[in-house]
This record gives C-alpha cells, structure tokens and sequence, in this order.
C-alpha cells in the first residue's frame, strides 16, 4: 500500500505552530538569548580582524586577543558614556518643573480661546505629570543598571565565542563537502550580517555627529547623550528615526521653546533624509536581502520576543533565521524571493 503524501495545508499549519512555540520559548529565555545572539553578532562583526591576523601567521593568543578588545572597549566607551548622560538627565530634569508647567498653562490657555471643552482638556493635563517623566528618566537609570549586570555575561560570552572562532571556521569549511548548501547560507549569512554593521555603524556614526554638532550649535542639553542615542537607533529599522528624535526634540521644547524644538526637527530631518535616503542606499544596496515588509515585520516579531534588544538585532536575527530555514534549501528558491521582494530565478 502506498504512503499517502502529507498535505500541504498541514504541513504549513505545523510549521507555524512550530515557529510560535519556538518564538515563545525564546521570550521566556530572553534575558540569557539576547546576550548570546548579541555577542555573536558581535563576533561576526569583527571576524575580518581575526582572518587578517590570521593570513598574517600571528599566534592563536593575539587571534584571540585582539578582536575580543576591540569588542569590549567600544561596549565599555558606549556604556560609560550613557551611564554618565542618563545620570546627568536624572538631575536636571527637575529643574524644568516650572518651564514645563508653564507650557501646560500656555496650551491650556490656547485650547480653550479655540473652544476646546476645559473638562476634556483637563482630564488630558491629568495624564500629563511631571514626575512622570523624572520617573521615566529614573527607569531609564534603572534599566541600565540592569545593562551593565548584563553586560558581564556579554563579554564571557564574547570572549567564549573569540576562543572559538578558529576553531569553528575550519569546521565550517570541513562541513562544505556534507552540507555546502547549509555551509554557503552561514556563511552568506555572516557576510551580510557583517556589510550590514559595518555600512549601519559607519552612517549611524555620521548621523550621531552631525546630531551633537546641531545640538550644541541650538544649545540644547546633553548632546552626546543624544548623540549615542541616535547611534543605537540606527540599527532599528524603519522607526529608529523617530526615537532617536523624540527625546532632544522634547528636551529642546523645555528648554528653548517651540522655535527650538522646530529648529531640532528640522536638523534632524534634513540629516536624515540626506544620509539615510540619499546615500545609505548606494551603499548598502540588497546586502540586507529582506523586503520592506519583512523588515517591518522583522521589528515587531523579534521586538516582542526579546525586548529592545530584539529591535536593535531585529535585521541579523532575521537574516540567521533566512539562512537556515530558506537559503540553506535549494527547494526554497520562492520563499526567497518572497522575503526578499526580488524575483525568483530561472
């Protein structure tokens, strides 16, 4: 008797069962799968580094050594410098309570000549307080403190996976003979991971400077603050502009007014548009290989699973994710286009 054929509808309802429960089980591990796709990611970051050396016949230790520092200074640098900001900002936000008091009462006395009810107007200022936002910037502290316990378990990770690294690579390349489809996507994986970074970081550089240097021309507070805001935004897709935005945005309302404000989105925008819209494109072009839609959807699912972190490393997430599941089986040429938005070849 022969085997019936599973049906395809089947097939595809496990498979998204599948997936939910996997995502699922990540949320519950978040706060262990975060450190370690981040330290990979970062791994991969700085691979070129660990092969030039190794083109150039240097010890294994130096291998080793080497990439694992320059990891580990910029994350130190990044961390010290918003440990510093966000303390700064704890400080001085209080001393804004008048100013932001008085734009209450200016948009209160404004809604109500253009007839706006004062009971709904008032049950709006109610949400409105400013401990609030002291509170806010106070979990922000918060949470970074949280970032630093965790920063710990990132470079033990870190320097696991750089202790690793030679000795991976050659089994990658002994695997090629068994599975070369699986070897060529990780591999594809890694280099389109690691153009990402590099072209993300260099821009995000570029943004965050010409941010601090608008900044301090409008005089608005805690411009590198900002400015490393701006740096870490970058990696988000689609809606890091607006958070890096909002926050110098607001600060510039207290503390210079509406034509500071206006003059803050404006700086903003403009570098946007000229490096992200203008520039990036030619730089980047199809290195992430995920459509407008997928990227989109790449936020959301992976925001929700590990949190903001999932946002930042939403792009390489996806592109691992790509990899195994999709290039790494040559059936799969359609689903590949399809998160791609290209067409399909042959």
């Amino acid at each position: 008797m022969r085997d019936q054929p599973v049906p395809r509808p089947l097939i595809i309802l496990v498979g998204i069962a599948a997936a939910v429960v996997a995502l699922f089980g990540l949320r519950e591990v978040a706060s262990i799968a975060g450190p370690v796709v981040l330290a990979l990611v970062l791994v991969i970051a700085v691979s070129p580094v660990r092969s030039r050396l190794d083109a150039m016949r240097a010890p294994i230790w130096i291998q080793v050594a080497v990439p694992f520092l320059i990891v580990v200074l910029v994350l130190v640098g990044m961390v010290g410098i918003l440990t510093i900001s966000i303390t700064e900002l704890t400080s001085l936000l209080p001393a804004y309570a008048p100013e932001f008091q008085q734009l209450l009462a200016d948009a209160q006395q404004w809604a109500t000549t253009h007839g706006i009810s004062n009971d709904l107007l008032n049950r709006g200022l109610e949400a409105i307080d400013p401990g609030r936002v002291l509170g806010l910037a106070q979990g922000l502290l918060g949470s970074l403190i949280g970032v630093l316990s965790a920063l710990f378990l990132i470079i033990v990770l870190l320097l696991a996976m750089c202790l690793d690294a030679p000795v991976t690579a050659k089994i990658l390349t002994t695997g090629e003979g068994n599975r070369p489809q699986l070897v060529t996507a990780l591999a594809m994986f890694a280099h389109k991971t690691r153009r990402y970074l590099i072209v993300s970081t260099v821009f995000g550089l570029i943004n965050a400077t010409l941010n601090v240097l608008a900044l301090t021309l409008l005089d608005v507070p805690l411009p590198l603050l900002w400015g490393v805001l701006a740096l870490i935004a970058n990696y988000i897709p689609n809606v890091g502009f607006v958070i890096s935005l909002v926050p110098p945005a607001l600060l510039a309302l207290l503390d210079g007014g509406v034509q500071t404000m206006v003059l803050v989105i404006a700086a903003y925008t403009v570098i946007n548009v000229v490096t992200q819209s203008f520039i990036l494109p030619k730089f980047l072009g199809d290195a992430v290989g995920l459509s407008t839609t997928m990227t989109f959807i790449s936020l959301i699912v992976w925001t929700f699973v590990l949190g903001p972190l999932g946002a930042i490393l939403a792009i390489p997430l996806s592109l691992l994710a790509r990899a195994v599941l999709i290039d790494s089986d040559p059936r799969a040429g359609w689903v590949r286009a399809l998160v791609s938005g290209s067409r399909p070849r042959g």
